[in-house]
């Protein structure tokens, strides 16, 4: 068979395209597409400090996950191949509706579409291997369903949140509960941050490390646990 006789060269591609990314939008029958996913590291003091590093000193960072890693409207999340160390983290989601170079903070939040709820899930023994050989730790990052997230909150419904409680409840138990404005560094200030230069539209962030109720083993999942799918509990967002 040759190239242009392929079943999908009459859509222009030579194999079947992936389906679009996207996730669930509140109130309405439309989804909201996902372009790319940035994630902001070190964003929350006390998790900054877990982790080796002085929240006064070191500013947030960015990482990306691939769109097809997020599970839209997930309510279970299957443990990963590969990991003995599987933690997870309550994020506030940011859809950006569109972007743009140099964004002033005073404009950021014209570029969010909306907000909700989803899950930096991290294969915490691989992401260490990486980082003690000083090589990238997408490993450890960009796994298959390593998003885990929610509908997406338009604006018009919950407006540009600050404060509010975030909590994250594993198999009816509450793992993680923190505020919004325990950030670092605010939703505005970040998209400022990123814009330097970005031309992104339909970016997703997951901008705010959220406290978790007792310690760090409370973040770990385990493989051998006899349910193999980890319950999520309910996504909420509550100004």
């Amino acid at each position: 068979m040759s190239i242009n006789s392929a079943p999908y060269a009459a859509s222009g591609y030579v194999i079947e395209p992936p389906a679009q990314a996207s996730l669930s939008v509140s109130g309405s029958d439309n989804r909201f597409p996902v372009h790319r996913v940035y994630c902001v590291g070190r964003n929350y003091a006390a998790h900054a400090v877990e982790m080796g590093h002085d929240p006064d000193k070191e500013p947030p960072f960015f990482f990306q996950k691939n769109p097809d890693n997020l599970i839209a409207d997930a309510t279970e999340f299957p443990y990963p191949k590969a990991s003995s160390d599987v933690h997870h983290e309550i994020e506030l989601l940011v859809a950006l509706k569109s972007g743009g170079e140099n964004i002033d903070v005073s404009n950021a939040p014209d570029c969010v579409f909306g907000y909700g709820v989803s899950l930096d899930m991290t294969r915490r023994d691989l992401q260490g291997e990486m980082k003690k050989m000083g090589r990238p730790w997408e490993i450890g990052k960009a796994f298959e369903d390593s998003a885990p997230a929610g509908p997406v909150y338009p604006v018009s419904e919950v407006g540009h949140p600050d404060t509010g409680d975030i909590w994250l409840k594993v198999n009816g138990e509450i793992r993680q509960t923190g505020d919004l404005n325990q950030m670092i560094w605010k939703t505005a200030e970040m998209i400022s941050m990123y814009s330097t230069p970005s031309r992104d539209r339909h970016l997703i962030q997951l901008p705010v490390r959220s406290r978790c109720q007792h310690d760090r083993a409370c973040r770990r999942e385990h493989p051998a646990d006899t349910v193999h799918h980890r319950q999520l509990g309910v996504w909420h967002l509550c100004g």
